[in-house]
Protein backbone atom coordinates (compact mmCIF):
# COMPACT_ATOMS: atom_id res chain seq x y z
CA UNK A 1 0.00 0.00 0.00
CA UNK A 2 1.44 3.32 -1.17
CA UNK A 3 0.65 6.32 0.80
CA UNK A 4 1.61 9.03 -1.14
CA UNK A 5 2.32 9.86 -4.34
CA UNK A 6 5.02 8.88 -7.06
CA UNK A 7 7.72 11.20 -7.17
CA UNK A 8 7.57 12.78 -10.57
CA UNK A 9 10.00 15.07 -12.61
CA UNK A 10 8.78 18.55 -11.88
CA UNK A 11 10.45 20.00 -14.69
CA UNK A 12 8.58 18.02 -17.03
CA UNK A 13 5.53 18.80 -15.19
CA UNK A 14 6.41 22.71 -14.91
CA UNK A 15 6.68 23.09 -18.65
CA UNK A 16 4.09 21.27 -19.87
CA UNK A 17 1.20 23.62 -17.74
CA UNK A 18 3.54 26.53 -16.89
CA UNK A 19 3.32 28.01 -20.49
CA UNK A 20 -0.72 27.35 -20.37
CA UNK A 21 -1.11 29.16 -17.18
CA UNK A 22 1.45 32.18 -17.80
CA UNK A 23 -1.03 33.08 -21.14
CA UNK A 24 -4.17 32.20 -19.11
CA UNK A 25 -3.05 34.55 -16.72
CA UNK A 26 -1.92 37.18 -19.23
CA UNK A 27 -5.06 36.45 -20.62
CA UNK A 28 -6.92 37.49 -17.66
CA UNK A 29 -4.95 40.66 -16.83
CA UNK A 30 -5.71 41.94 -20.67
CA UNK A 31 -9.82 41.29 -19.72
CA UNK A 32 -8.82 42.91 -16.39
CA UNK A 33 -7.54 46.31 -17.57
CA UNK A 34 -10.19 46.62 -20.38
CA UNK A 35 -12.67 46.41 -17.51
CA UNK A 36 -11.03 48.71 -15.16
CA UNK A 37 -10.10 51.44 -17.53
CA UNK A 38 -13.60 51.09 -18.55
CA UNK A 39 -14.82 51.27 -15.25
CA UNK A 40 -12.09 54.36 -14.77
CA UNK A 41 -14.00 56.61 -16.87
CA UNK A 42 -16.91 56.53 -14.40
CA UNK A 43 -15.69 56.50 -11.32
CA UNK A 44 -11.79 56.58 -9.41
CA UNK A 45 -9.94 57.22 -12.50
CA UNK A 46 -6.61 58.24 -10.37
CA UNK A 47 -6.47 54.80 -9.34
CA UNK A 48 -8.26 52.39 -11.78
CA UNK A 49 -6.14 54.38 -14.56
CA UNK A 50 -2.69 53.27 -14.10
CA UNK A 51 -3.84 49.85 -12.40
CA UNK A 52 -5.29 49.46 -16.04
CA UNK A 53 -2.18 50.79 -17.46
CA UNK A 54 -0.13 48.63 -15.82
CA UNK A 55 -2.03 45.35 -15.95
CA UNK A 56 -2.32 46.09 -19.92
CA UNK A 57 1.39 46.60 -19.92
CA UNK A 58 2.11 43.01 -18.15
CA UNK A 59 -0.31 41.08 -20.19
CA UNK A 60 1.40 42.13 -23.35
CA UNK A 61 5.00 41.75 -22.47
CA UNK A 62 4.17 37.83 -21.40
CA UNK A 63 2.56 37.88 -25.05
CA UNK A 64 -1.85 37.34 -24.04
CA UNK A 65 -3.91 36.02 -26.69
CA UNK A 66 -6.10 39.05 -26.32
CA UNK A 67 -3.96 41.28 -27.33
CA UNK A 68 -6.63 43.67 -28.88
CA UNK A 69 -8.40 43.93 -24.90
CA UNK A 70 -4.84 44.80 -23.59
CA UNK A 71 -4.64 47.36 -26.02
CA UNK A 72 -7.98 48.87 -24.99
CA UNK A 73 -6.96 48.57 -21.63
CA UNK A 74 -3.99 50.36 -22.14
CA UNK A 75 -5.95 53.26 -23.90
CA UNK A 76 -8.60 53.66 -21.80
CA UNK A 77 -6.03 53.68 -18.62
CA UNK A 78 -4.09 56.80 -20.35
CA UNK A 79 -7.91 58.18 -21.05
CA UNK A 80 -8.63 57.62 -17.71
CA UNK A 81 -5.98 60.47 -16.66
CA UNK A 82 -6.15 62.27 -19.65
CA UNK A 83 -10.10 63.06 -18.12
CA UNK A 84 -8.99 63.40 -14.82
CA UNK A 85 -6.11 65.86 -15.94
CA UNK A 86 -8.82 67.84 -17.90
CA UNK A 87 -11.77 67.91 -15.14
CA UNK A 88 -9.21 69.12 -12.58
CA UNK A 89 -8.14 71.93 -15.14
CA UNK A 90 -11.78 73.01 -15.76
CA UNK A 91 -12.78 72.87 -11.91
CA UNK A 92 -8.98 74.39 -10.81
CA UNK A 93 -9.36 72.03 -8.27
CA UNK A 94 -6.94 68.76 -6.96
CA UNK A 95 -10.09 66.42 -7.34
CA UNK A 96 -13.65 66.60 -9.52
CA UNK A 97 -17.58 66.08 -8.97
CA UNK A 98 -19.70 66.07 -10.78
Amino acid sequence: MQLTAPATDRTAVDTGTGTRSRSRDADGMAVASFILGLLGLLVLNLFLGPIAIALAAVALWRGTARRGRACLGLALGVADLAVLVAAMQMTHTLSWSL
